[in-house]
Protein backbone atom coordinates (compact mmCIF):
# COMPACT_ATOMS: atom_id res chain seq x y z
CA UNK A 1 0.00 0.00 0.00
CA UNK A 2 1.26 3.39 -0.68
CA UNK A 3 1.97 6.26 1.71
CA UNK A 4 -1.11 8.78 0.60
CA UNK A 5 -2.94 5.83 -1.24
CA UNK A 6 -6.64 6.95 -1.12
CA UNK A 7 -5.94 10.85 -0.67
CA UNK A 8 -7.80 12.36 -3.42
CA UNK A 9 -6.47 15.99 -5.37
CA UNK A 10 -7.77 18.10 -8.07
CA UNK A 11 -4.99 19.62 -9.58
CA UNK A 12 -6.06 22.83 -11.23
CA UNK A 13 -2.48 24.16 -11.80
CA UNK A 14 -0.53 24.59 -14.86
CA UNK A 15 3.27 24.66 -15.70
CA UNK A 16 5.71 23.50 -12.99
CA UNK A 17 5.13 24.79 -9.32
CA UNK A 18 1.83 22.79 -9.18
CA UNK A 19 2.86 20.23 -11.62
CA UNK A 20 5.85 19.14 -9.19
CA UNK A 21 3.60 19.80 -6.02
CA UNK A 22 0.88 17.35 -7.19
CA UNK A 23 3.88 14.88 -9.05
CA UNK A 24 5.37 13.90 -5.70
CA UNK A 25 1.93 13.58 -4.27
CA UNK A 26 1.12 11.26 -7.15
CA UNK A 27 4.54 9.09 -7.08
CA UNK A 28 3.91 7.84 -3.11
CA UNK A 29 0.03 6.85 -4.48
CA UNK A 30 -2.34 10.37 -4.25
CA UNK A 31 -5.50 9.72 -7.01
CA UNK A 32 -4.34 13.20 -8.58
CA UNK A 33 -6.84 14.30 -11.13
CA UNK A 34 -5.67 17.06 -13.55
CA UNK A 35 -8.81 19.35 -14.16
CA UNK A 36 -7.57 21.27 -17.17
CA UNK A 37 -9.85 23.83 -19.41
CA UNK A 38 -11.54 22.60 -22.76
CA UNK A 39 -9.02 24.27 -24.66
CA UNK A 40 -5.62 23.62 -24.78
CA UNK A 41 -5.11 22.43 -21.27
CA UNK A 42 -1.76 22.27 -19.25
CA UNK A 43 0.09 24.69 -21.56
CA UNK A 44 3.21 22.69 -21.33
CA UNK A 45 1.48 19.75 -22.76
CA UNK A 46 2.55 21.40 -26.63
CA UNK A 47 6.36 22.47 -25.57
CA UNK A 48 8.67 20.72 -27.54
CA UNK A 49 10.26 17.85 -27.74
CA UNK A 50 7.55 15.20 -27.77
CA UNK A 51 8.60 11.69 -28.04
CA UNK A 52 8.79 9.89 -31.63
CA UNK A 53 5.68 7.85 -32.84
CA UNK A 54 3.42 9.31 -29.64
CA UNK A 55 0.02 10.67 -29.43
CA UNK A 56 1.22 15.04 -29.45
CA UNK A 57 -2.09 14.94 -26.97
CA UNK A 58 -0.44 12.58 -24.66
CA UNK A 59 2.28 15.41 -23.70
CA UNK A 60 5.42 16.49 -24.50
CA UNK A 61 9.05 15.42 -22.78
CA UNK A 62 8.14 18.29 -20.26
CA UNK A 63 4.61 17.33 -19.44
CA UNK A 64 5.86 13.75 -18.90
CA UNK A 65 8.22 14.99 -16.86
CA UNK A 66 5.69 16.67 -13.96
CA UNK A 67 2.36 14.50 -14.66
CA UNK A 68 3.17 10.35 -14.28
CA UNK A 69 0.61 8.92 -12.83
CA UNK A 70 -2.23 11.43 -13.13
CA UNK A 71 -5.75 11.70 -14.24
CA UNK A 72 -7.16 14.26 -16.90
CA UNK A 73 -10.40 16.07 -17.11
CA UNK A 74 -11.12 18.80 -18.98
CA UNK A 75 -13.62 21.26 -17.61
CA UNK A 76 -15.08 25.03 -18.62
CA UNK A 77 -15.43 26.71 -15.18
CA UNK A 78 -16.60 29.66 -16.89
CA UNK A 79 -19.78 27.64 -17.81
CA UNK A 80 -22.34 26.99 -15.24
CA UNK A 81 -22.85 23.04 -15.53
CA UNK A 82 -18.84 23.09 -15.61
CA UNK A 83 -18.26 24.65 -12.24
CA UNK A 84 -21.59 22.56 -11.20
CA UNK A 85 -19.05 19.33 -12.14
CA UNK A 86 -15.95 21.23 -10.27
CA UNK A 87 -18.27 21.48 -7.00
CA UNK A 88 -19.50 17.88 -7.08
CA UNK A 89 -16.08 16.32 -7.97
CA UNK A 90 -14.88 18.86 -4.64
CA UNK A 91 -17.51 17.09 -2.40
CA UNK A 92 -15.73 13.24 -2.70
CA UNK A 93 -11.52 15.09 -2.92
CA UNK A 94 -9.53 15.69 -0.22
CA UNK A 95 -7.47 18.60 -1.38
CA UNK A 96 -7.76 21.29 -4.47
CA UNK A 97 -4.19 23.07 -5.62
CA UNK A 98 -4.15 25.89 -7.75
CA UNK A 99 -1.67 27.94 -9.18
CA UNK A 100 -3.63 31.15 -10.68
CA UNK A 101 -3.48 34.93 -9.51
CA UNK A 102 -5.30 35.56 -6.63
CA UNK A 103 -8.99 36.06 -6.85
CA UNK A 104 -9.42 34.31 -10.30
CA UNK A 105 -11.21 31.25 -8.56
CA UNK A 106 -13.55 33.53 -6.68
CA UNK A 107 -14.42 35.71 -9.61
CA UNK A 108 -15.19 32.11 -10.95
CA UNK A 109 -17.60 31.46 -8.25
CA UNK A 110 -15.64 28.79 -7.06
CA UNK A 111 -13.17 29.83 -4.74
CA UNK A 112 -12.38 28.31 -1.11
CA UNK A 113 -15.23 29.56 0.47
CA UNK A 114 -17.41 28.21 -2.30
CA UNK A 115 -15.58 24.91 -1.82
CA UNK A 116 -15.62 24.52 1.53
CA UNK A 117 -19.90 24.67 1.67
CA UNK A 118 -19.47 21.33 0.07
CA UNK A 119 -16.43 20.31 1.71
CA UNK A 120 -15.60 21.33 5.07
CA UNK A 121 -12.89 19.25 5.67
CA UNK A 122 -11.03 20.29 1.97
CA UNK A 123 -7.85 21.64 1.91
CA UNK A 124 -7.23 24.27 -0.54
CA UNK A 125 -3.37 25.29 -1.95
CA UNK A 126 -3.04 28.25 -3.66
CA UNK A 127 0.37 28.94 -5.10
CA UNK A 128 0.88 32.01 -6.51
CA UNK A 129 4.31 34.57 -6.97
CA UNK A 130 3.42 37.16 -4.19
CA UNK A 131 1.14 35.50 -1.81
CA UNK A 132 -2.64 35.90 -1.11
CA UNK A 133 -2.03 39.75 0.10
CA UNK A 134 0.23 42.26 -0.16
CA UNK A 135 1.84 44.40 -2.52
CA UNK A 136 2.38 42.80 -5.19
CA UNK A 137 -1.21 39.99 -5.35
CA UNK A 138 -1.79 40.95 -8.30
CA UNK A 139 1.75 41.18 -10.22
CA UNK A 140 2.50 38.57 -12.34
CA UNK A 141 6.36 37.32 -12.70
CA UNK A 142 8.23 34.27 -12.76
CA UNK A 143 11.11 32.32 -11.44
CA UNK A 144 13.85 35.31 -11.92
CA UNK A 145 11.29 37.83 -10.78
CA UNK A 146 10.63 36.04 -7.49
CA UNK A 147 14.54 35.38 -7.08
CA UNK A 148 15.26 38.81 -7.45
CA UNK A 149 12.90 40.72 -5.17
CA UNK A 150 14.24 38.38 -2.60
CA UNK A 151 17.63 39.09 -2.75
CA UNK A 152 18.49 34.97 -3.48
CA UNK A 153 19.49 36.20 -7.39
CA UNK A 154 21.47 39.33 -6.10
CA UNK A 155 23.72 37.53 -3.73
CA UNK A 156 24.30 34.57 -6.55
CA UNK A 157 27.50 34.66 -8.55
CA UNK A 158 30.96 36.74 -8.21
CA UNK A 159 31.68 39.70 -6.89
CA UNK A 160 32.45 41.98 -9.99
CA UNK A 161 29.80 39.72 -12.09
CA UNK A 162 26.27 40.17 -13.01
CA UNK A 163 23.85 38.43 -10.78
CA UNK A 164 24.11 34.57 -12.30
CA UNK A 165 20.89 32.51 -13.01
CA UNK A 166 20.50 28.81 -11.75
CA UNK A 167 19.91 26.18 -13.68
CA UNK A 168 16.88 24.48 -11.83
CA UNK A 169 14.04 26.83 -10.98
CA UNK A 170 14.82 27.94 -7.49
CA UNK A 171 11.47 29.80 -6.60
CA UNK A 172 9.18 27.67 -8.54
CA UNK A 173 10.37 24.65 -7.26
CA UNK A 174 12.03 25.34 -3.73
CA UNK A 175 9.88 28.20 -2.87
CA UNK A 176 6.29 26.30 -4.45
CA UNK A 177 6.29 22.84 -5.07
CA UNK A 178 7.86 21.95 -2.43
CA UNK A 179 6.00 24.34 0.49
CA UNK A 180 3.10 23.38 -1.64
CA UNK A 181 3.14 19.75 -0.79
CA UNK A 182 4.46 20.07 2.83
CA UNK A 183 1.80 22.50 3.34
CA UNK A 184 -0.94 20.29 1.96
CA UNK A 185 0.36 17.48 3.97
CA UNK A 186 0.49 19.55 7.28
CA UNK A 187 -3.18 20.94 6.46
CA UNK A 188 -4.05 17.20 6.25
CA UNK A 189 -2.32 16.19 9.18
CA UNK A 190 -4.18 18.99 11.27
CA UNK A 191 -7.45 17.63 9.52
CA UNK A 192 -6.81 14.43 11.23
CA UNK A 193 -7.83 16.13 15.00
CA UNK A 194 -9.99 18.37 13.89
CA UNK A 195 -11.94 17.25 10.74
CA UNK A 196 -12.17 20.81 9.13
CA UNK A 197 -9.79 22.30 6.42
CA UNK A 198 -8.37 25.04 5.21
CA UNK A 199 -6.87 27.48 3.18
CA UNK A 200 -2.96 27.19 2.43
CA UNK A 201 -1.50 30.35 0.95
CA UNK A 202 1.84 29.49 -0.58
CA UNK A 203 4.38 32.38 -1.84
CA UNK A 204 6.98 31.76 -4.21
CA UNK A 205 8.83 34.62 -3.23
CA UNK A 206 8.18 33.81 0.58
CA UNK A 207 9.44 30.24 0.04
CA UNK A 208 12.79 31.55 -2.09
CA UNK A 209 13.58 33.97 1.19
CA UNK A 210 13.02 31.61 3.40
CA UNK A 211 15.93 29.84 1.62
CA UNK A 212 18.26 32.93 2.93
CA UNK A 213 17.34 31.87 6.00
CA UNK A 214 21.17 31.29 7.27
CA UNK A 215 22.30 34.75 6.00
CA UNK A 216 19.47 36.68 6.99
CA UNK A 217 20.17 35.46 10.62
CA UNK A 218 23.52 37.07 10.72
CA UNK A 219 22.48 40.12 9.13
CA UNK A 220 19.82 40.81 11.49
CA UNK A 221 22.82 39.86 14.31
CA UNK A 222 25.07 42.11 13.30
CA UNK A 223 23.72 44.38 10.71
CA UNK A 224 26.38 43.95 7.95
CA UNK A 225 24.82 43.68 4.47
CA UNK A 226 26.00 40.18 2.65
CA UNK A 227 27.07 41.42 -0.93
CA UNK A 228 27.60 38.98 -4.11
CA UNK A 229 30.81 37.15 -3.92
CA UNK A 230 30.87 37.61 -0.09
CA UNK A 231 29.63 34.92 1.27
CA UNK A 232 31.47 32.43 2.65
CA UNK A 233 29.08 29.24 1.15
CA UNK A 234 29.09 30.92 -2.50
CA UNK A 235 32.46 32.20 -3.06
CA UNK A 236 34.05 33.91 -0.64
CA UNK A 237 36.51 30.80 0.60
CA UNK A 238 39.56 29.61 -1.16
CA UNK A 239 38.57 26.42 0.37
CA UNK A 240 35.07 26.22 -1.04
CA UNK A 241 34.99 26.99 -4.32
CA UNK A 242 34.74 25.11 -8.32
CA UNK A 243 38.55 24.92 -9.61
CA UNK A 244 39.31 24.80 -13.21
CA UNK A 245 41.57 21.83 -13.80
CA UNK A 246 43.18 21.15 -17.06
CA UNK A 247 40.44 19.78 -19.31
CA UNK A 248 37.01 20.44 -17.33
CA UNK A 249 35.57 21.41 -13.73
CA UNK A 250 36.13 20.27 -10.22
CA UNK A 251 34.14 21.53 -6.55
CA UNK A 252 36.22 21.49 -3.64
CA UNK A 253 34.26 21.88 -0.52
CA UNK A 254 36.45 21.69 2.26
CA UNK A 255 35.33 23.57 4.87
CA UNK A 256 36.18 22.00 7.66
CA UNK A 257 40.11 22.56 8.55
CA UNK A 258 40.82 18.74 8.30
CA UNK A 259 39.77 18.76 5.19
CA UNK A 260 41.37 21.37 4.15
CA UNK A 261 44.74 20.29 5.41
CA UNK A 262 44.27 16.48 3.66
CA UNK A 263 43.99 18.26 0.79
CA UNK A 264 46.74 20.55 1.23
CA UNK A 265 48.65 17.53 2.48
CA UNK A 266 48.03 15.63 0.01
CA UNK A 267 48.99 18.08 -2.96
CA UNK A 268 52.38 18.64 -1.31
CA UNK A 269 51.59 22.35 -0.34
CA UNK A 270 51.78 22.39 3.52
CA UNK A 271 51.88 25.92 3.29
CA UNK A 272 48.53 26.85 1.63
CA UNK A 273 47.38 25.75 5.23
CA UNK A 274 46.93 28.73 6.68
CA UNK A 275 45.44 30.21 3.62
CA UNK A 276 42.11 28.43 4.14
CA UNK A 277 40.06 31.77 4.09
CA UNK A 278 41.76 33.89 1.79
CA UNK A 279 39.20 35.50 -0.37
CA UNK A 280 39.36 34.94 -4.26
CA UNK A 281 41.58 37.45 -6.13
CA UNK A 282 44.29 36.51 -2.90
CA UNK A 283 47.91 35.05 -3.49
CA UNK A 284 46.59 32.24 -1.86
CA UNK A 285 43.57 32.07 -4.43
CA UNK A 286 46.19 32.33 -7.38
CA UNK A 287 48.06 29.11 -5.92
CA UNK A 288 45.31 26.93 -5.55
CA UNK A 289 44.13 27.63 -9.08
CA UNK A 290 47.36 26.46 -11.00
CA UNK A 291 47.36 23.68 -8.51
CA UNK A 292 44.08 22.43 -9.71
CA UNK A 293 44.94 23.71 -13.33
CA UNK A 294 47.77 20.86 -13.31
CA UNK A 295 45.58 18.04 -13.00
CA UNK A 296 42.78 16.24 -15.41
CA UNK A 297 39.41 15.93 -13.71
CA UNK A 298 40.20 12.86 -14.16
CA UNK A 299 43.27 12.64 -11.73
CA UNK A 300 41.65 14.67 -9.04
CA UNK A 301 38.61 12.13 -9.01
CA UNK A 302 41.61 9.27 -8.28
CA UNK A 303 42.94 11.85 -5.72
CA UNK A 304 39.54 12.27 -3.63
CA UNK A 305 39.44 8.65 -3.84
CA UNK A 306 42.35 8.60 -1.48
CA UNK A 307 42.48 12.00 0.15
CA UNK A 308 39.21 12.93 2.06
CA UNK A 309 39.11 16.22 1.26
CA UNK A 310 35.24 16.90 -0.08
CA UNK A 311 36.63 17.12 -3.82
CA UNK A 312 34.12 15.43 -6.52
CA UNK A 313 34.10 16.52 -10.21
CA UNK A 314 31.62 18.81 -11.87
CA UNK A 315 29.37 17.17 -14.41
CA UNK A 316 27.76 18.34 -17.20
CA UNK A 317 24.19 16.93 -16.88
CA UNK A 318 24.69 13.10 -19.67
CA UNK A 319 27.18 12.51 -17.44
CA UNK A 320 25.37 13.22 -13.82
CA UNK A 321 22.76 11.22 -15.34
CA UNK A 322 24.34 7.76 -16.53
CA UNK A 323 26.73 8.35 -13.25
CA UNK A 324 26.86 5.73 -10.83
CA UNK A 325 25.40 7.87 -8.34
CA UNK A 326 22.15 8.33 -9.51
CA UNK A 327 21.70 4.52 -11.61
CA UNK A 328 21.98 3.08 -7.78
CA UNK A 329 19.59 6.19 -6.24
CA UNK A 330 17.19 4.93 -8.92
CA UNK A 331 17.25 8.25 -9.66
CA UNK A 332 16.14 7.54 -13.13
CA UNK A 333 13.16 5.53 -14.29
CA UNK A 334 11.63 4.49 -17.99
CA UNK A 335 7.65 4.17 -18.21
CA UNK A 336 6.30 3.06 -21.50
CA UNK A 337 4.30 5.29 -23.36
CA UNK A 338 2.08 4.11 -26.07
CA UNK A 339 2.92 4.97 -29.27
CA UNK A 340 6.10 6.16 -28.49
CA UNK A 341 9.15 4.26 -30.01
CA UNK A 342 11.25 3.57 -27.17
CA UNK A 343 10.76 4.20 -23.33
CA UNK A 344 10.02 7.42 -21.44
CA UNK A 345 13.21 8.51 -19.40
CA UNK A 346 11.87 10.61 -16.58
CA UNK A 347 13.72 11.47 -13.15
CA UNK A 348 12.55 9.21 -10.01
CA UNK A 349 11.62 10.12 -6.65
CA UNK A 350 14.12 12.11 -4.50
CA UNK A 351 12.17 10.87 -1.33
CA UNK A 352 12.84 7.15 -0.48
CA UNK A 353 10.65 5.17 2.28
CA UNK A 354 11.78 1.79 3.73
CA UNK A 355 7.80 0.72 4.09
CA UNK A 356 5.91 2.55 1.33
CA UNK A 357 8.30 3.34 -1.37
CA UNK A 358 7.29 5.95 -4.21
CA UNK A 359 6.12 4.40 -6.97
CA UNK A 360 6.43 6.38 -10.49
CA UNK A 361 3.61 5.10 -12.22
CA UNK A 362 2.11 5.30 -15.47
CA UNK A 363 2.86 8.24 -18.11
CA UNK A 364 0.97 11.36 -17.56
CA UNK A 365 -2.73 11.28 -19.40
CA UNK A 366 -3.73 12.58 -22.67
CA UNK A 367 -5.62 15.96 -22.47
CA UNK A 368 -9.15 14.78 -20.96
CA UNK A 369 -8.54 11.28 -21.37
CA UNK A 370 -10.55 10.16 -18.14
CA UNK A 371 -13.38 13.23 -18.83
CA UNK A 372 -15.93 10.46 -19.60
CA UNK A 373 -14.57 7.99 -16.95
CA UNK A 374 -14.51 10.63 -14.00
CA UNK A 375 -18.53 11.91 -14.81
CA UNK A 376 -19.50 8.09 -14.69
CA UNK A 377 -18.12 8.29 -11.06
CA UNK A 378 -19.75 11.18 -10.12
CA UNK A 379 -23.51 9.33 -11.22
CA UNK A 380 -23.77 11.90 -14.31
CA UNK A 381 -25.59 9.18 -17.22
CA UNK A 382 -24.73 9.05 -20.72
CA UNK A 383 -27.69 11.58 -22.09
CA UNK A 384 -26.57 14.59 -19.18
CA UNK A 385 -22.94 13.91 -20.35
CA UNK A 386 -23.44 14.30 -24.38
CA UNK A 387 -25.77 17.71 -23.07
CA UNK A 388 -22.77 18.74 -21.08
CA UNK A 389 -19.93 18.16 -24.06
CA UNK A 390 -22.83 19.79 -26.41
CA UNK A 391 -22.86 22.74 -23.76
CA UNK A 392 -19.32 23.01 -24.00
CA UNK A 393 -19.10 22.37 -20.13
CA UNK A 394 -16.68 19.69 -20.62
CA UNK A 395 -14.57 17.81 -23.54
CA UNK A 396 -13.14 14.63 -23.71
CA UNK A 397 -9.80 13.45 -25.46
CA UNK A 398 -8.11 16.72 -27.73
CA UNK A 399 -7.64 15.84 -31.25
CA UNK A 400 -4.33 16.90 -31.60
CA UNK A 401 -1.82 19.77 -30.79
CA UNK A 402 -3.67 23.08 -29.17
CA UNK A 403 -0.46 25.13 -29.54
CA UNK A 404 2.04 26.13 -27.34
CA UNK A 405 2.58 28.65 -24.70
CA UNK A 406 6.44 28.66 -25.68
CA UNK A 407 5.59 28.99 -29.36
Amino acid sequence: MSALEGLRVLDLSRLLPGGFCSLLLADFGADVLKVEDTGMGDYVRWAPPHYEGADPSAGSALFLALNRGKRSIRLNLKEERGREVLLRLVGESDVVLESFRPGVMDRLGVGYERLRQENPGLVYCAISGYGQDGPYRDKAGHDINYLGLVGVLGLTGERDGPPVQAAGQIADLGGGALMAAFGILAALRERDRSGQGQFVDVSMADGALSWLGMVAARHFADGAVPRRGGLELAGAYVCYRPYRASDGWVSLGALEPKFWQAWCEGVGREDLIERQFDPPGSDGHGEVERVFADRTRGEWERFASEHDCCLEPILELDEALESELVRTREMVVSIDQPGAERSVRLLGTPVKMSRTPPNPRSPGPSLGEHTTEVLVALGYEAEEIAALEEAGAVAGPAGGPQGSFMA
